[in-house]
């Protein structure tokens, strides 16, 4: 078996020759935002040999903090701890899923650990749901987690922004990237959050535009879209939204499947802007 060093995507085939490894920790993510409890459901019923459950809201999120959004980014030291009671440490080999395309929630607790400094990590390509039709192994039985000292690193805030730092952001050229779908972005429909629209000055990539049959697309086709959209800036130079902080890490991670690397995250996106209703909001295209 050659070493595990998967720092974005990782497919079905290559995570099912490594189960077993020592070295390797794999996590369900699956969530309904609808339903919040369902996924841990799913995730008992069936899971890849081995994989722990994170939940977006208990794990994933810090519904302690006020006027963050809807899934405050989380407290290091409590994910720091979650991550010691896992067992994971510096040394792991990550895989991260969820049901299908990587935006519920397995990009967030990607681009988590990423902020950490833990480079070992990837999310399975097309998810359960490829990992599945491929007849590919499930098992219901918890895993038991060998516990660890609370993960020794602290996050990078310099990649999460808030309301303020996203304005200024905006205001000294940035580019910033709305990943929610275009009717959405546009205000045509607003499903979960009170007023609809986006950020002015925001653009719109819709995460599913990364994707193709199930699986995220070339690196290379999406290297050009991306450098359409940046025309020249630095991957720093890049901030991702969405409704909630969330499927924003699938954007994020499209970019450095891409190439385009350290781009930062507008932690509590669009649910954290119209908390103040004194911010702008923008309509249409």
């Amino acid at each position: 078996m050659s070493p595990m060093h998967w720092t974005t995507l990782v497919s079905a085939e290559d995570l099912a020759d490594a189960l077993g490894n020592e070295d390797l920790v794999v996590f369900d993510t699956r969530h309904s935002l609808a339903a919040p409890e369902a996924g841990e459901a799913a995730w008992r019923q069936a899971h890849v040999p081995g994989a722990f459950y994170a939940h977006l809201d208990r794990e994933l999120s810090d519904h302690r903090k006020a006027h963050a959004g809807r899934h405050p980014w989380p407290d290091l030291a409590d994910f720091a701890a979650a991550l010691g009671r896992w067992g994971v440490t510096p040394q792991h080999q990550v895989v991260v899923y969820d049901a299908a395309d990587g935006a519920l929630a397995a990009a967030r607790l990607w681009y988590m650990l990423r902020l950490l400094g833990h480079a070992r990590v990837a999310v399975l390509d097309g998810g359960l749901q490829r990992w599945q039709s491929l007849g590919l192994p499930v098992e219901s039985v918890e895993p038991v987690a060998t516990p660890a000292a609370p993960y020794p690193a602290t996050f990078d805030t310099d990649r999460l922004l808030d309301a303020t730092q996203v304005q200024a952001h905006l205001d000294a050229g940035g580019v910033l990237l709305d990943a929610r779908a275009a009717e959405r972005f546009r205000g045509d429909v607003e499903p979960i959050d009170r007023v609809g629209g986006h950020v002015p000055g925001a653009r719109n990539r819709p995460y599913a535009l990364s994707m193709r049959d199930g699986v995220f697309r070339p690196a290379s086709e999406l290297a050009l879209e991306f450098d359409a959209l940046l025309r020249g800036r630095a991957g720093r130079d890049v901030v991702a939204m969405c409704g909630s902080g969330v499927t924003a890490c699938h954007l994020l991670l499209a970019l450095e499947h891409a190439g385009v690397h350290d781009a930062r995250l507008f932690t509590g996106s669009w649910s954290g802007w119209i908390d103040d209703p004194s911010r702008p909001v923008a309509l249409g295209d």
